[in-house]
């Protein structure tokens, strides 16, 4: 029998009605323009309901150390043992074709592919003990959701694919990280680059805020180009964090106290307004174009040539570095989506087919110098002192070639989908440096010390966030459900 939604319920020492927790996310209906991203709310009954837990936790081990979060998602699931999980003594069926090559760090050797990476192992912590069972056959979606949500999906299709996205989906933890923690200047909340989540035309599932509301969506800053063309960062506009040419400073100020005074004459209207807070949400949306942050962090232009040349001039080495300038202005989340769709070839982790030219040629030549140059870029700069990044598939590959285990056709040197193990790699805002966590057994199947389960990572996020994962969200039926049901993993942090 439903609940009462005006009978309260009790969180912390705080009792507060399902019809209160569920205005948290009520403003999600004027969410169609820029105000949109400013109706993550000031502190309401369910973050009240809070200090209590944050109390506790704030004694803990890298708690509230992350002003900001750079999620670096590679969508394709990459092959952990051909990146930075290498085994040596295991047969040729499961061997990696790439050599073993040394490290800053003894202990956190890497192929051949990533030699770029291999010099700054001083800076983050590998995890090499990944790990969690799915339910019936798993594709690249249903992995997305896992690991961005934190819930597994409750439609699954005979592939292993889901519905498209829909309001009743749970958000991507982005969005809840942003709606309880907004950013403490005038800029964007959450961005998302430089392409959509995509399995086959099942395009942005966990990309989205779900129940929360539109209102929390990301920023999807997704310029114009297919996933081959190299110089489409290049290309990207700001146009909706910019004024019109035809209009000043003044005279847009000029609008906004037109709308006051019209306003201040219709009590009426502003009365029947007043729950939505609107007047603070116009003015945090004028306060972002006015002062001109976002839109200047847009200008890759303004960066050193060299540095670009560094990072890697394509989509997604300029994205890593579009993040880094997104940070630096602001933004509390970035999450950047490998510029591929999951199941497809040439540049995607997919390597069901031709894995050696596809890692070698396409791959790991963007990976290495974009991953490595943002950590070292970060570090020098002193932000990853409280920005915490994340980079991790949404599965490993099988260890033994040619084997299928999900559906799909390989040849004899490619691998398939391997949820069991895989390795993420963590850095900043506290996270150990020079450091692995977890091993896998003898040829990467399974962990064989501290397995991470994908909510265990989101939990770690939160709590380095400031956010307990324990915190209580209501989702598209009225019903409580915690951000994630995972343990933050305290050894992680230094």
């Amino acid at each position: 029998m439903p609940h009462d939604p005006n009978v309260p319920i009790t969180l912390g020492s705080t009792r507060v009605s399902r019809r209160e927790l569920l205005q948290v996310g009520a403003n999600a209906w004027l969410g169609l323009s820029l105000p949109r991203f400013f109706t993550l709310s000031a502190p309401t009954k369910l973050n009240a309901a809070l200090p209590s837990a944050a109390r506790i936790l704030s004694g803990e081990p890298g708690f509230d150390r992350a002003k900001s979060v750079i999620l670096i998602f590679l969508q394709g699931g990459p092959s952990h043992l051909d990146l930075w999980d290498p085994k040596d003594d295991v047969p040729e069926d499961v061997k990696s074709i790439y050599k073993t090559i040394p490290s800053k760090v003894p202990g956190m050797e890497v192929t051949e592919l990533l030699p770029q990476l291999a010099e700054v192992t001083d800076r983050f912590t590998f995890i090499r003990s990944m790990s969690y069972s799915p339910i019936g056959l798993f594709n690249h979606t249903a992995a997305h959701y896992q690991m961005l949500t934190g819930y597994t999906a409750d439609k699954v299709s005979p592939s292993g694919q889901l519905e498209p996205p829909s309001p009743k989906d749970f958000p991507n933890f982005g969005c809840n990280i942003v709606r309880l923690k907004p950013p403490e200047v005038p800029m964007l909340p959450f961005v998302m680059m430089p392409r959509p989540l995509q399995e086959s035309n099942v395009i942005g599932k966990a990309g989205t805020a779900g129940f929360l509301g539109r209102a929390f969506d990301p920023y999807y800053l997704y310029p114009a180009g297919d996933d081959f063309d190299l110089e489409k960062m290049d290309r990207v506009q700001a146009d909706d964090l910019a004024l019109r040419e035809e209009l000043s400073t003044q005279r847009l100020e000029r609008r906004a106290q037109m709308l006051n005074d019209l306003e201040s004459g219709m009590p009426e209207l502003k009365a029947a307004v007043k729950k939505y807070d609107l007047d603070k949400y116009n003015e945090k949306a004028l306060s972002l174009v006015l002062s001109g942050r976002a839109k200047k962090s847009f200008d890759l232009k303004e960066e050193d040539p060299a540095l670009r040349d560094r990072y890697g001039r394509n989509a997604f080495g300029q994205s890593c570095l579009l993040a880094r300038r997104f940070v630096e202005a602001g933004t509390r989340f970035v999450q950047i989506n490998w510029p591929r769709v999951a199941n497809s070839d040439f540049h995607s982790f997919d390597v069901h087919q031709n894995l050696p030219d596809r890692m070698s040629k396409n791959v790991g030549p963007m990976l290495d110098p974009g991953l490595a140059t943002l950590l070292e870029d970060m570090d020098a700069r002193g932000l990853l002192k409280d920005t915490l990044v994340v980079a991790v598939g949404e599965f490993g590959r099988s260890p033994r070639k040619g084997l299928s285990t999900s559906g799909n056709d390989n040849n004899k040197d490619g691998r398939d989908h391997w949820p069991y193990c895989f390795t993420a790699v963590v850095a900043g805002a506290g996270i150990r440096r020079g450091h692995v966590h977890g091993r896998s057994d003898a040829t990467g199947s399974a962990p064989v010390e501290k397995p991470v389960h994908p909510n265990d990572l989101l939990a770690t996020i939160y709590h380095a966030s400031g956010i307990d994962p324990a915190t209580m969200m209501m989702n598209h039926l009225n019903q409580p459900r915690e951000l994630v049901q995972g343990a933050p993993v305290l050894d992680l942090f230094a």
